[in-house]
């Protein structure tokens, strides 16, 4: 089936979140829709999906105009969208999550699930994906749980299939295979629309790329282009992907975690006797697909788990029993994982936030406990010239600023303490391009200084530009740590859990 979407054009209220966009995707083809977080490609799918209405423009399907008001008659049409955040029912099987809403009956309006099983099975069979139907989905990897997305959309006949990030939470071995569903499907004539912000998979299996940029397309490519043009398409400005980091040797033993051990508020454990170490003048990176421990993992070498054994040194001194305060009092920067729950208040300005857990004492706070808002001010400007922050004032309140202004903010604050320690979680979660060069160029530059450095991070490409070493993790444990030019392949079978 042909897509073609003409002068598409979606507000919310004075913002312009697709500005007259044109694509058409023929029968058949893998058309990617690149773009940085923000830049208006899931709404323009959302559009298409029948979940949003346009103020301006057309849907065409084989030529012929529809109009779509809701996700059932999208659906009905033959559009199948795998949504980024998968929609499955946990406790429901493989069957009955594909067959929700068009449940097949017996006589009488009996549930048929020998029928629902049988599609799965055959859907499996016909597209190369090994499910039991029976199968908790609960109990599934998410790559597995994916497939089971997909085969959802197919059962009811999509013609064409919309992929929303769909390699976020996947090993690299699983986005591979997936790429190979997707090349399966579509010589089966299935249409795909692949979304996503990353060029090496792009690259590797598109048919045709289309570039949004603040809500406009701003050129199509063809999968030929070498990833630094197609980034400089992305911000509209020349870009270096590549980190300037040179090789040093690591200095004294900064950071130890001994055997430690995390419990959740149900008395299960969620980190289990994890032990590594971290040097001076060195980026230890965690890697590993999101929910294996990682956040826990933060959380205790912070001072923010409850139930905590085991030991954690920094330069010696144990801090697993010490206070959030003390911990960064003792010169941890601490960049959380997510900016607007963790590292910011919104409703603060710019120089409100720079000096959260600075206001017990000079430089921030003078006599009679007020704070000194010249130099607040002050320091705050220099921050926002320094780190590149995009804002007409230090006044203007953070939660007014793009995501990628957001996370500068939070690196400014953490980057200009004394450190001692720089822990950063999923440091470039939801920044563009640009700031992604700027964030690791700081964190690379905290490195050669000769501090020692933690990075968390589900993006293979960030662990492998900045890591000199790697520990991998799944289900709560460290499986391995490696060097940091460990090639993908091995770092894939590591987060899948297998071991040599």
């Amino acid at each position: 089936m042909k897509l073609e979407l003409r002068d598409i054009t979606k507000r919310f209220g004075s913002l312009v979140a697709n500005d007259s966009i044109n694509l058409t995707v023929e029968s058949g083809q893998i058309h990617a829709l690149l773009g940085e977080n923000g830049a208006g490609k899931s709404t323009l799918m959302n559009v298409l999906f029948g979940l949003y209405t346009p103020e301006e423009g057309q849907i065409l399907l084989d030529d012929e105009e529809v109009t779509f008001s809701g996700p059932g008659e999208a659906m009905a049409a033959g559009i199948g969208m795998v949504h980024q955040h998968f929609m499955l029912v946990p406790v429901f099987t493989v069957a009955e999550n594909v067959i929700l809403g068009h449940e097949p009956t017996k006589a009488g309006g009996v549930l048929d699930l020998g029928a629902a099983r049988k599609l799965v099975r055959d859907l499996g069979q016909k597209f190369g994906f090994d499910i039991d139907p029976d199968a908790l989905v609960a109990d599934l990897p998410v790559g597995v749980q994916q497939r089971v997305e997909i085969i959802k959309a197919l059962s009811r006949n999509a013609k064409i299939l919309v992929l929303d990030e769909p390699t976020a939470v996947l090993t690299p071995q699983e986005t591979d295979e997936l790429m190979e569903i997707m090349r399966e499907l579509a010589k089966s004539g299935t249409s795909i629309v692949f979304i996503t912000h990353k060029l090496r998979e792009v690259k590797a299996v598109a048919d045709t790329i289309t570039i949004i940029r603040h809500g406009k397309v701003v050129g199509e490519a063809s999968p030929d282009a070498s990833t630094h043009e197609l980034a400089t398409m992305m911000v509209g400005h020349d870009i270096q992907l590549i980190v300037d980091k040179a090789d040093r040797e690591p200095g004294e033993v900064a950071l130890e975690v001994d055997n430690l051990t995390v419990f959740d508020v149900n008395n299960q454990k969620v980190l289990d006797d994890v032990s590594f170490d971290v040097r001076n003048g060195e980026i230890l990176a965690i890697a590993g697909v999101q929910g294996n421990g990682q956040t826990e993992l933060v959380e205790a070498l912070v001072g923010l788990a409850n139930k905590v054994k085991g030991e954690i040194k920094l330069y010696g001194e144990p801090i697993q029993s010490a206070s959030v305060k003390k911990i960064l009092d003792a010169g941890v920067g601490y960049i959380p994982e997510d900016r607007k729950i963790d590292g910011l208040v919104g409703d603060f300005s710019i120089a409100e936030n720079l000096m959260l857990d600075r206001s017990n004492g000079k430089p921030f706070v003078g006599g009679f406990f007020t704070i000194d808002t010249k130099f607040r001010d002050q320091f705050a400007r220099e921050r926002i010239e320094e780190f590149d922050i995009r804002t007409q004032s230090e006044k203007t309140l953070a939660g007014r600023l793009s995501g990628g202004n957001q996370q500068k903010v939070v690196v400014a604050r953490e980057l200009s303490r004394d450190l001692k320690l720089l822990l950063a979680s999923q440091p470039t979660r939801g920044v563009d391009v640009g700031s992604i060069e700027f964030i690791h160029e700081r964190i690379v530059a905290v490195r050669d200084a000769g501090l020692p450095v933690v990075i968390v991070s589900t993006e293979l490409d960030e662990v492998l530009a900045l890591a000199d070493r790697i520990a991998v993790m799944y289900k709560g444990r460290i499986v391995d740590i490696v060097p940091g030019k460990t090639e993908r392949a091995k770092l894939g079978q590591l987060m899948a859990g297998v071991q040599e």
